[in-house]
């Protein structure tokens, strides 16, 4: 069988974002070349230090952190001065929960609903639910407001190397500003992993032939098919904002990628790629999908109660005309699911007037964002 997907040529790797020690945004030399420091690429006109002093208030026991949004990468539509009063949203990946969380009610008990009264031991079960993350909002920090997640670094390499949510991995597929990382080998294989997962789910549901742009406007809204907040609660061009005025940032993140794919033609210069869309090549890619994907698609191609091989149902698919119609389907599965019960649980994590705030806020960004595109 031939090799799956774009995860072929071993020649090069991928690139890794910085580990922890390198300054945010410049990451280490290292078996990426140059793009080595691919996921965290200078932003807006802020250093690092402001995100570096975000980090400061938190207990340091990271295995990753990031941040990720309007607030640290420029959306179409929006001037450098939104950028720099936006809230700011991070996610910190933690090894030992329920000690993070102990530790962080100690520093920060005020982030917390009234579920801090139920203590850390609570608060990691109930971050157990939806997308695995625990978020706090409308935090104070700094002269800003900030937003952070926290998520089990095993929940998170489970996100990242089989989609269980595509939650936190979707939001690892667009350019983020990686601010810690530690030696942890099986995450960083991981965020790696999640990166060709996105680039061989976004080969199926493009034609043979197209730009870049396309392929990160596909890559950028995999994360959003399906999500109800699309409907009522986010910007419409949501994904058009994301992409257009960081072209830049998405290449450094995907480009060795594409040059090391053998079932891709990347004609760099010209800014299009080209790809095999014969029934193998479709197969070959479909095996490469992440596991709870290809359990998606299977479920919807499947008859209840005939129980046939994966791989024999996944052959059938890539013959189907509607191949790439299966795999969007199968994608806004897993993200529906995830989004609802994360977006539940935001009336517990924030509590009932934080998450009216912030739902308003949303809401208003969306009206904004439709009035613009339409005046």
């Amino acid at each position: 069988m031939p090799t799956p997907g774009c995860r072929g040529r071993s020649t090069a790797r991928a690139p890794l974002p910085p580990r922890v020690g390198g300054s945010a945004g410049q990451g280490r030399a290292g078996p990426g070349g140059p793009g080595a420091a691919a996921m965290a690429l200078p932003v807006l006109s802020s250093s690092a230090v402001k995100f570096r002093r975000v980090l400061a208030h938190f207990p340091q026991e990271l295995s990753l952190a990031f941040a990720y949004g309007s607030g640290v990468f420029r959306q179409a539509g929006a001037s450098a001065e939104y950028g720099e009063i936006n809230m700011l949203d991070f996610v910190f990946a933690v090894d030992d929960v329920v000690t993070w969380h102990m530790m962080n009610l100690l520093k920060n008990r005020s982030h917390y609903s009234f579920l801090k009264f139920f203590g850390p031991k609570k608060i990691s079960t109930i971050q157990r639910y939806g997308a695995g993350i625990y978020y706090n909002t409308l935090v104070p920090c700094n002269g800003r407001m900030i937003k952070y997640g926290v998520i089990s670094t095993d929940a998170l390499i489970e996100d990242l190397l089989h989609w269980k949510t595509l939650y936190v991995a979707g939001r690892l597929q667009k350019p983020v500003k990686i601010l810690a990382q530690n030696e942890n080998s099986r995450l960083q294989a991981a965020l790696v992993s999640n990166l060709k997962s996105a680039v061989t789910a976004a080969f199926l549901m493009l034609p043979e032939s197209f730009s870049e742009e396309d392929l990160y406007l596909q890559i950028a809204g995999l994360s959003y098919s399906g999500d109800f907040r699309m409907i009522i609660g986010e910007d419409k061009f949501k994904v058009q904002n994301i992409v257009k005025p960081n072209i830049a940032h998405f290449q450094k993140l995907y480009s060795t990628i594409l040059q090391d794919c053998p079932q891709v033609v990347y004609k760099h210069h010209l800014g299009r790629l080209e790809i095999d869309k014969s029934p193998e090549g479709q197969f070959t890619q479909l095996m490469a999908l992440p596991k709870t994907l290809q359990q998606k698609i299977t479920a919807i191609v499947n008859p209840p109660g005939k129980n046939r091989d994966v791989e024999e149902i996944l052959l059938q698919v890539a013959h189907d005309p509607d191949c790439g119609f299966l795999v969007h389907q199968g994608i806004s599965g897993i993200v529906r699911s995830s989004s609802i019960v994360q977006s539940a649980k935001t009336i517990l994590t924030a509590g009932a007037k934080k998450s009216v705030i912030y739902s308003l806020k949303k809401l208003f960004k969306m009206t904004k964002g439709g009035l613009k595109k339409t005046s």
